[in-house]
Order: structure tokens, then C-alpha cells, then sequence
């Protein structure tokens, strides 16, 4: 009997104590759903226009030069930030500024993607940035006609970048970026 006794404690023991392996969680996203995009054609007082995003707000006094914009996402705590120069025999210095911006995030950046972009429809011509990692810019792009305008733009949130946590913002902030370049007209 008391063998008996001590042969079901054994059992028990040792089925009892599995080396269960602990599973790391599976990666996830957060499923965040943002309002189907409406655009609408700005009408600036300035040499260019592009369409926007009827959820943004659009704010001009940005250091108080004319031109300058930053498209405002409030619910999002994300910009995006525009900057018109004239060329005025500064092509040159306006594109290598504009192509090291983005590299100036490669410390924090997993990787940094550039896509030519062309319209001859709209006299623009330019690149188009998207940055992966930890970066403070998500995406950036400039705009040129090669003679008479320059555009840059670049994505910003009020938030220590977090790749994985601003992801669907950032996402939805690229796909407005890539309206504006694909809307933006000269005036000349």
C-alpha cells in the first residue's frame, strides 16, 4: 500500500512537471483605422498649389517666411513640414541640401529607400524618401522644375519616434505626402 501511495506521487510528479518553453508574443501592430482620405486643391498666395487632405490643417506662419507651410494632423500629432525656395542659380546647393537631410537620420534609420519621381504633366521632377527605423522623419521628398521652383517636404510626429507604434500614422502621412507631390502644379 504505501508503495502504491508512493508510485502515484511519482506519477503525478512527473507529469506534472513539464518544461513548458515560455513563447515570446507574436508581433503585432496596432490596428488603427483612419478616415478614408477626401482632397481638396489649396489656393495659396504663393507659386505653386497641391492638394490636401480635407482631415489636415493647413498652417503658414512656420518661421515666418513666406511659402513655408506644415500640414497639420492634430489627431495624429503628426506634420508634414513644406518649404519653397526660388532657384535663383542655387539648383545645385538646394538638391545636395535636400539629399542630405535624409541621411542625416541614418543613425537611427534601418534603412533609407529613394524612388525617382517624374511628371512631365506637371514640370516636377524629383525624389522621394521613405525611412525605416527609429528616425525622427519618416519620409521626405523635394520637387524641382530645374529653373524657377524647389519644394521640400518632410514627415514629423510630436512623439519619440517609435517605428513600430507610429506606423499606421506614418503610413497614412506617406500616402498625403505622395498626393501632394502627385497635385503639385507651378504657377508661373
Amino acid at each position: 500500500m504505501k508503495f502504491r501511495f508512493l508510485y502515484i506521487v511519482f506519477i503525478l510528479f512527473a507529469f506534472s512537471c513539464k518544461d513548458d518553453e515560455a513563447l515570446p508574443k507574436p508581433k503585432a501592430y496596432l490596428a488603427l483605422e483612419y478616415p478614408k482620405a477626401q482632397y481638396y486643391k489649396t489656393d495659396l498666395d504663393c507659386n505653386f498649389q497641391f492638394k490636401i487632405n480635407s482631415q489636415a490643417e493647413l498652417k503658414s506662419d512656420r518661421y515666418k517666411t513666406d511659402c513655408w507651410f506644415d500640414v497639420l494632423y492634430p489627431k495624429m500629432n503628426g506634420s508634414i513640414y513644406l518649404s519653397y525656395y526660388p532657384v535663383e542659380d542655387n539648383l545645385k546647393a538646394l538638391i545636395i541640401d535636400a539629399q542630405k537631410l535624409p541621411l542625416s537620420h541614418e543613425i537611427k534609420a534601418d534603412a533609407i529607400l529613394s524612388t525617382t519621381y517624374i511628371n512631365p504633366e506637371h514640370n516636377t521632377y524629383g525624389l522621394f524618401y521613405e525611412v525605416e527605423g527609429n528616425a525622427a522623419s519618416q519620409a521626405q521628398f523635394y520637387l524641382t522644375d530645374s529653373v524657377n521652383h524647389f519644394m521640400t517636404g518632410s514627415i514629423y510626429f510630436k512623439a519619440k519616434p517609435n517605428y513600430d507604434s507610429i506606423l499606421p500614422a506614418s503610413e497614412y502621412l506617406k500616402q498625403d505626402m505622395r498626393k501632394i507631390m502627385e497635385s503639385l502644379q507651378w504657377k508661373y
